[in-house]
């Protein structure tokens, strides 16, 4: 294996140039805000977790795990979502705390990634956990909360689609009972969104007719409230009827939220069939094919850190919401900095009128300046021009002019 260039880095990790870090950074500041408004308070977790503990819970596959050992021979991994670092925090450095819980975090993950996919293996996630209420309300809230959380990041066309993975799992007990190879094989077909291959598989199995088109009818039950309605004639089993309860209960929360027009119910969304318990979600953008959130119900997890209870939540994906907005490279920059320049008599001076802006929240650039480089200055349609940026006002500060800029070039900023 070559060794790699001094100017090369890992696949599937990128640099983030000033312009797109200060796009992030509002996002992150915008969603977090939005976040507190509805009660989440922030939380850190470690970038590094022990493989036994955090590592095993998560729902990230073991190949998609970073791992590297510890001076003592320890296995542990980088954290590759926040939902089990969090669940550890709360069954045990907040164990004494009384429930609901409410949660929010804006971090970097990691996952491995086959290189030829081109995706990446370091991306900023941000988003809440609610723990420790069972209610249909709660899943209301987060869903609520992420179509909030995607206004704030400057999202503007977005839908929702909710499903349940107990109207399917509830399903497959009456029509493909003892079939559990067939039926891990449909659920991974819808997960991958591959409907040709789910009409396929149901054709390959032994089914009578009218079992076969029940099954295949769940393809088309995508929209509103009626869908609801739709899903109960379709199955009477008990946990299946049980699941679209939860949902038209959801529904009638999220319509006291005013925002069913963001939603949309899709009983072949199931999310990772092997975590989620209950109702999962995806938010997807109108100009971007993959989603920006994704989230739902995963009771069991708390479980597994010695303290059961019922969990939901979501995730942005906030380096993807970069991509769809923009990350502002080319855009002029509109902040309204101030150059000070100056020469050696003038120093003190300029470095102290430097500071009181910056007091005032002024960005503020200073530069020793000779007489050459000051003429090169330029002022053209109320902006300054220096070596290539721009700048709001420009202050002197030299020799034969100690007592400042004139009033005129004060009052630019």
């Amino acid at each position: 294996m070559s060794k790699p260039k001094v100017f090369e880095k890992p696949i599937g990790v990128k640099d983030y140039l000033p312009h797109a870090v200060e796009r992030l950074r509002i996002i992150e500041k915008d969603v977090l805000a939005c976040m507190r408004s509805w009660g989440y308070n922030q939380i850190i977790t470690p970038t590094m977790e022990y493989y036994d503990t955090v590592g095993v819970a998560s729902s990230t596959s073991d190949r998609k795990l970073f791992k590297l050992l510890n001076n003592r021979g320890t296995t542990l991994v980088l954290r590759s979502d926040m939902t089990s670092p969090i669940a550890r925090v709360v069954a045990s450095v907040l164990k004494d705390v009384q429930f609901p819980i409410r949660l929010s975090y804006h971090s970097t993950v990691f996952r491995a990634i086959e290189e030829e996919a081109g995706r990446e293996a370091e991306f900023f996630q941000t988003g809440v956990e609610l723990v420790g209420d069972a209610s249909p309300d709660a899943d209301a809230e987060v869903v609520a909360l992420a179509i909030a959380s995607l206004k704030a990041a400057g999202v503007e066309r977005f839908k929702i689609a909710i499903g349940h993975v107990g109207f399917l799992n509830g399903l497959f007990e009456d029509c493909l009972k003892d079939l559990t190879e067939a039926q891990e094989e449909l659920k991974a077909c819808l997960l991958g969104r591959d409907y040709v291959g789910y009409r396929e598989r149901l054709l390959s199995l032994d089914l009578d007719e009218p079992t076969r088109m029940e099954l295949e009818h769940i393809l088309r039950l995508r929209g509103g409230r009626e869908i609801c309605n739709q899903a109960l004639e379709l199955s009477g089993n008990a946990t299946a009827q049980a699941s679209i309860q939860h949902l038209c209960e959801m529904w009638n929360a999220l319509e006291g939220y005013g925002v069913c027009e963001h939603v949309m119910i899709d009983l072949t969304m199931i999310g990772d069939f092997s975590y989620y318990t209950g109702m999962t979600f995806e938010g997807y953008a109108a100009d971007l094919g993959f989603p920006v959130a994704s989230g739902g119900r995963y009771d069991n997890l708390l479980t597994q850190f010695g303290r059961p209870a019922p969990a939901t939540g979501f995730a942005l994906k906030t380096t993807r919401i970069l991509e769809l907005i923009g990350d502002g490279e080319g855009e002029e920059d509109s902040t309204r900095r101030v150059l000070i320049g100056y020469d050696a008599a003038g120093r003190i001076s300029a470095l102290q009128e430097a500071g009181r802006l910056r007091e005032e929240g002024k960005i503020v650039i200073t530069e020793k300046v000779g007489a050459e480089q000051a003429a090169s200055i330029v002022q053209s349609d109320g902006k300054v021009l220096y070596k290539g940026e721009t700048f709001a006002a420009f202050i002197p500060f030299f020799a034969d002019r100690r007592d400042k800029a004139n009033d005129d070039e004060q009052n630019e900023f």
